[in-house]
């Protein structure tokens, strides 16, 4: 079979398994993003991720990751709910429904199931947030979206409220143009918002002043005092950047149930949180997102935006 017939195959399964959109670029050195990423490092913009410095070849060269890569596909799976919390502490948008590292997973694994029938043997590995992989830059250069001030991906016609998954094979296809125009313009309204100024010019976002790196990522037992004042009460993740973007008033709302909200998320009011046993965490929580945190981080957070 020939690249075009492939390419329609593989797009067809990626609207066929519920994903918004599909975009295929040729698997390269990605040479001005490790430029960037490298300088992003060494300024130590990644604050306690260290796994952000590991495995830096494999981030900027896919065919170290699958060896005979040919082919990058990138597929777009929105997640924006039909139902908005508004009690607070605020929680993160993506973190309202179950964990989608365990959806996306799933209908990756059945991509390749499917694509195995069709096409016949071919060797690839799908990654959904979970390996060394620079998904907005590989989505960018498949021409599903440009690259904002807030570092997010952002869709013109859709937003950005969408989860990035790649798959990576050895099969060669037609690749698609990549977005060569930036859609933002003049508008400054994420940097501007950013309630601790972790937006910086030239699309750098500094990691480690995000609400979100303090509120997830950080494992300490406390949250640094000059962040006081500023969480703006969010105590999962943080929506400000995008919720101010004016290219999400064309957000769609997700048609995937496994993203919609879990009662509690709706319903629980800042006494509900404070009140919360650890078992009854693990047990509301065992498919949401919000276990990475753990019980004790949950509770930290909750007292530091208190304070």
């Amino acid at each position: 079979m020939n690249k075009e017939k492939n390419t329609q195959i593989i797009k067809s399964i990626a609207t066929q398994l519920g994903f918004d959109f599909c975009g295929i670029a040729h698997a390269q050195q990605l040479d001005d993003d490790a430029r960037r990423l490298e300088a992003w490092l060494n300024k130590g913009m990644n604050g306690t991720m260290s796994y952000m410095s590991n495995h830096f070849d494999m981030r900027v060269n896919p065919t170290l990751l699958v060896p005979g890569a040919k082919s990058v596909i990138t597929l777009l799976y929105n997640y924006f709910p039909e139902q908005i919390r508004t009690n607070e502490p605020k929680i993160s948008k993506y973190a309202y429904g179950e964990d989608y590292h365990e959806v996306i997973k799933k209908k990756l694994n059945e991509f390749f199931f499917i694509l195995k029938e069709k096409i016949g043997s071919i060797s690839g590995r799908g990654f959904v947030d979970s390996a060394p992989v620079l998904e907005r830059a590989w989505a960018q250069k498949s021409g599903l979206g440009w690259i904002g001030k807030n570092g997010n991906l952002i869709n013109k016609n859709q937003g950005s409220f969408f989860f990035i998954s790649s798959i990576i094979i050895d099969l060669e296809l037609k690749y698609d143009d990549a977005l060569a125009k930036d859609f933002c313009g003049s508008c400054t309204r994420c940097i501007d918002q950013c309630p601790t100024d972790a937006i910086l010019p030239d699309k750098v976002v500094d990691g480690s002043k995000c609400i979100s790196y303090f509120t997830i990522e950080l494992k300490e037992a406390l949250i640094p005092d000059e962040m006081k004042g500023k969480f703006d009460n969010w105590m999962f993740g943080c929506d400000v950047c995008q919720d101010v973007c004016p290219w999400n008033r064309f957000s769609k709302f997700t048609k995937e149930k496994r993203f919609n909200p879990i009662t509690e998320i709706i319903d629980f009011n800042s006494k509900d949180w404070e009140e919360l046993t650890e078992e009854k965490f693990k047990i509301i929580f065992k498919d949401s997102p919000i276990r990475r945190t753990k019980f004790n981080g949950i509770k930290r957070n909750l007292q530091f935006i208190k304070q």
